[in-house]
This record gives structure tokens, C-alpha cells and sequence, in this order.
């Protein structure tokens, strides 16, 4: 496994793969690795030639300065991850070899960038479009692996694709997302909690997976409610936003139609930490 800095670099190497014809899978991610990503690179090493991991925290998908500052950096482990996966190149980039000039480009994606995250978070869609198309440009993958956890990020993405013009040269590959034994997403941040917070974590995912009973026998509303009222009674926790939407617009809905899923995200602690998680209510 090599770990390569230098745009340059990194595309030598992959034109002498293109002309051996081998394909060229691509695992985008901010470091702080874990067993979720994990399946992504395992899933590319297997359905691909050449696999390529990105490690770059981008600063422009923050509009929080402190979240970026607390984000892990890990980049040791994760190169050891890396190599036991079968990563073929790892891409470390600095912040100035991605955007050697502010990156001023516009993405819009209206109702997927606007919804949710999109509301909650101004500009971090924005961020993801810059960077992934720009990584996007750097290493022409044939396949691109993102994981479930961030699913509105793959709608956002899946867009993006479109937009720019490679949706005939680039698949995008949703890869389930992985959960702990107890149930809560796996996710750099949980390295951020504490020993307490981590306890309290799980009650996240077990209220959306209660609530899935809940509502073969009520309303979307009341649905909606029960699980804000039973992770907000939990000393710890506090519901930023819980939206229960279309699974293909993110609009929200009112009834239960053919594909329905509950998006939700959490402060935990006191610090607090930003969790996301969703579950999947009709569909």
C-alpha cells in the first residue's frame, strides 16, 4: 500500500493502472477510521482492481469551526486499517494541495441539500460537493463507496454526479450501514464521547427501532413525536431535528406511503456531540 500526498503523484500511478485496463474503486472519507469504513474499502477491494481511500478532513463542509477542531486525527491507525483491508493507495492531501485557491463554486440540490442537514448545517452540503467532485476529478473512479449512515449525503452526491456530468462513468455504490453490538451507528465521532455519553449513545437507535412497531398502529405524527418525547427523556440527550420523509425527495410526509424513512440527529453530552442516524419505516 502506498500513501501518497501530491495530486500528481496519485494520478502517475492510476494512469499506469487505467493502461493495464484495471478498474478503479474510490472510498472518500475524513480519517478517524472504524469498522464502518472498513466495509466500504473490503466491499471496493472486492468488487475492484485498484482501490484508492481518501483521507482529508475538509475544512469547507464545517460551518461549525469547533467541530472541526474536536474532529479526530487519527491518520497512523487509519493507514494501518488501511493496508489490512487491502487498500491499494491511501491519499493524504493537505488542505492546500485540495484547494490550492478558495474553492468558490456553488452546489445547490434543492429539495435533497436543503432539507435536514442541509437546514440545520448552512453550507456543508456545499462543502461535500467541492470536495468530492474534486476528488472525483483526481482519481476518475469507476466506482465510488459511500456508507448508509450518511444517507442524505448520498442523495446529495448521487445529484452531484449528475450535475457534473459523470453519471455514465461513475456508479455510486450505498453500502449498508454498521452498527455496534448495541446498536448505535458507528461513527468517528464516538470517539468524542465519554464513558457515560457512550452508555447513553444506544438509546438513539432504540427508540427509531421501537418506533417502527409504533407505527403500523399510528400516525405519522404520532410516530414522530413518541420518538422525539422518548430520547428527549433520557438525562443526556436532546433531539435536534427528527424528520420522517420520502425516502427518494427527503420532503417530509404526512401519511405513510411506499418508501418512508425517519431521519434523526442528536446532541449528546455536554460538549455535545453531533450524532446522526435514521431508520427505515416503509419501503
Amino acid at each position: 500500500m502506498k500513501v501518497i500526498q501530491k495530486i500528481v503523484e496519485l494520478q502517475n500511478e492510476l494512469f499506469s493502472c487505467r493502461k493495464e485496463n484495471k478498474s478503479i474503486g474510490l472510498v472518500p472519507t475524513m480519517g478517524a477510521l472504524h469498522v464502518g469504513h472498513a466495509s466500504l474499502v473490503k466491499q471496493s477491494v472486492k468488487d475492484n482492481d485498484v482501490t484508492v481511500v481518501s483521507v482529508f478532513l475538509n475544512p469547507t463542509q464545517f460551518n461549525d469551526k469547533g467541530d472541526l477542531e474536536r474532529y479526530p486525527r487519527t491518520l497512523e491507525a487509519d493507514c494501518q486499517l488501511l493496508e489490512a483491508c487491502g487498500a491499494d493507495f491511501v491519499f493524504a492531501p493537505s488542505v492546500e494541495e485540495i484547494y490550492p485557491k478558495p474553492d468558490h463554486r456553488q452546489f445547490d440540490f434543492p429539495p435533497q441539500s436543503t432539507v435536514m442537514e442541509g437546514a440545520k448545517r448552512p453550507g456543508h452540503f456545499n462543502g461535500v460537493c467541492q470536495v468530492v467532485s474534486r476528488l472525483f476529478y483526481i482519481v476518475h473512479p469507476d466506482k465510488a463507496y459511500f456508507g448508509e449512515k450518511d444517507w442524505q449525503q448520498i442523495a446529495v452526491i448521487k445529484r452531484l454526479v449528475h450535475f457534473i456530468g459523470m453519471n455514465d462513468k461513475l456508479t455510486i455504490v450505498e453500502c449498508p450501514i454498521v452498527r455496534e453490538a448495541d446498536g448505535l451507528a458507528m461513527s468517528s465521532r464516538n470517539m468524542l464521547l465519554t464513558f457515560e455519553e457512550r452508555a447513553i449513545a444506544p438509546k438513539i437507535y432504540e427508540a427509531l427501532s421501537n418506533s417502527v412497531e409504533f407505527s403500523k398502529t399510528h400516525s405519522v405524527a404520532e410516530t414522530h413525536d413518541k420518538v422525539i418525547k422518548d430520547i428527549n427523556a433520557i438525562d443526556g440527550l436532546e433531539v435536534e431535528y427528527f424528520d420522517i420523509v420520502d425516502g427518494n425527495t427527503l420532503l417530509e410526509v404526512n401519511t405513510w406511503e411506499a418508501y418512508v424513512v425517519g431521519c434523526i440527529t442528536v446532541y449528546c453530552g455536554h460538549t455535545p456531540i453531533r450524532l446522526i442516524d435514521h431508520i427505515k419505516y416503509r419501503g
